[in-house]
């Protein structure tokens, strides 16, 4: 635990959403894909930080997944965000991307519970326009394994947007909750910020924060 964490768990010790996006910066995205992903992202904080119980409470990480996978934002509450540029290049490690943000939200929960700092059902997005390449179909399978588990027992939700040229039918294959979208991808991620106000509110008024 750093020490700027510890200090902000004791300033705002409201309960937590951790939100992960997994986001697809494979060479298929370049040009105006990357460009509406980036523009999108910077929707998705302006609209967040007008919310003053959700820039509190959210807090978002981004993993970018190419040929590498890269923690482009560690967990950070709303408030602090700052918008990152991304860049378009190589495969498309999707598994692993996956397994590496269902670590990230058990090490996050972790910290809550060191902490006494409740939480809600953890948020993972996955934005793609494709489909794993480049990586064993173990990993893929282990990927959508751990998804299953985690859904079953309601330590996460998982959503998979595959946005135009997905393969549809393979990402059906890997997660539960599957939704195609052709807008723009900045439309796109901002209706990702409203659906987390929505879950939010429904927490609020039916369910208690998690402590497991």
């Amino acid at each position: 635990m750093r020490l700027d964490e510890a200090v902000e768990f004791a300033e705002n010790p409201e309960p937590r959403c951790p939100c992960v996006l997994l986001l697809d910066t494979s060479a298929s995205m370049t040009g105006t894909p990357i460009q509406a992903l980036n523009d999108g992202l910077e929707t998705f904080r302006d609209n967040l930080i007008t919310d003053d119980l959700a820039k509190k409470r959210v807090e978002v990480a981004i993993i970018s997944f190419d040929n590498q996978i890269k923690i482009v934002q560690d967990f950070i509450t709303a408030d602090q965000f700052e918008n990152p540029v991304l860049t378009a290049q190589g495969q498309t490690y999707m598994g692993t991307a996956i397994n590496k943000g269902l670590d990230m939200i058990a090490a996050r929960k972790l910290e809550y519970r060191n902490n006494g700092i409740t939480y809600y059902r953890p948020w993972i997005f996955l934005i793609t326009d494709g489909e794993p390449q480049g990586e064993s179909e173990k990993v893929v399978k282990e990927a959508a394994e751990r998804i299953r588990q985690e859904e079953d027992n309601k330590h996460v939700a998982f959503f998979a947007v595959g946005v135009e040229g997905a393969n549809m039918d393979k990402l059906g294959e890997i997660v539960i909750r599957l939704h195609r979208h052709h807008r723009r991808i900045g439309k796109l991620i901002n209706g990702l910020r409203k659906a987390v106000q929505r879950r939010r509110a429904i927490q609020n008024d039916i369910l208690k924060p998690l402590n497991r």
